[in-house]
């Protein structure tokens, strides 16, 4: 590994920094990218995303960076500090299983989930929230919020499943300009194979839950439930009744939304109403 590795140091963008001691390790090693990939066993644009920093590496990357430069465990390790810091320690529960999750499952009433925010739309959360902090604040938060997304961009990705409240997409969260560019982000994530996306209309009526929730699968298999609170964070539930109710829930919510390709259409003209 290479010495410019500091556990100590303060990074301010963890994918960035991860990447800076992959690009290190390729140079010290006299490599150019496909001779490096070839060795990590991942494609070059997968290795290209990592060493610019656009994405933060996966653990499974990171593992194959410890094969390759001899180091058992050390870019794991270091990974896994650069993926939780700066996350409230009620938070990293929650992080450690999204990371590991087979499937994610996910009601939006709210606000969308974080995985699949923009930065503009993210930044007008985390404003809302936080209106005392400074802007280097906001940035760290969100920053860490987009980091979170590249568990989305490994070889494996969990498959993602989102039912989302029509009021969410109709709400101006950053303005008309930020919703329109997050509908359309919305609707590029559809295209994804690994990525399923709802909307329960206002026709509706009510929904079977007022409250945002997450479940979490691991192998195939519902594990976990997470929820916050206003006042108190969030918390994961690993109870077996709790996560069956869950998933009885979620069913309900599925079958209430509309289908993919009817949720497609109506992203596009809520997107349109943005836009004008």
């Amino acid at each position: 590994m290479s010495e410019a590795v500091d556990q100590g140091r303060e990074p301010s963008d963890a994918a960035a920094y991860f990447g800076q001691e992959v690009e290190a390790l390729r140079t010290a090693m006299g490599l150019p990218q496909p001779a490096f990939a070839e060795l990590l066993r991942y494609g070059q644009p997968q290795l290209s995303k990592v060493e610019s920093g656009a994405v933060l590496a996966s653990e499974g990357f990171a593992k194959a960076m410890d094969r390759v430069a001899g180091t058992p465990g050390v870019y794991v390790r270091l990974r896994a500090q650069l993926h939780k810091k700066g996350n409230p320690e009620w938070f990293i529960p929650y992080i450690t299983l999204e990371e590991a999750a087979s499937g994610i499952t996910d009601y939006s009433c709210t606000f969308l989930m974080g995985l699949l925010q923009t930065r503009e739309y993210a930044e007008a959360v985390m404003r809302a929230a936080f209106p005392r902090e400074t802007d280097e604040q906001i940035s760290e938060r969100v920053e860490l919020r987009m980091r979170r997304q590249s568990v989305l961009d490994r070889e494996n990705p969990p498959l993602l499943w989102v039912v989302i409240h029509e009021a969410v997409l109709r709400t101006q969260v950053g303005g008309k300009a930020v919703m329109a560019a997050q509908l359309e982000h919305l609707m590029t994530a559809t295209r994804s194979p690994h990525i399923t996306l709802q909307v329960l209309p206002h026709k509706a009526g009510a929904a079977p839950s007022h409250l945002p929730f997450t479940l979490l699968s691991a192998e195939g298999r519902p594990q976990a439930v997470y929820s916050e609170t206003p006042t108190h964070g969030g918390q994961v539930d690993h109870t077996s009744t709790v996560v069956h109710t869950a998933v009885a829930m979620f069913d309900r919510l599925r079958m209430a939304a509309l289908s993919e390709d009817e949720s497609l259409i109506l992203m596009g003209e809520i997107m349109e109403e943005h836009q004008r």
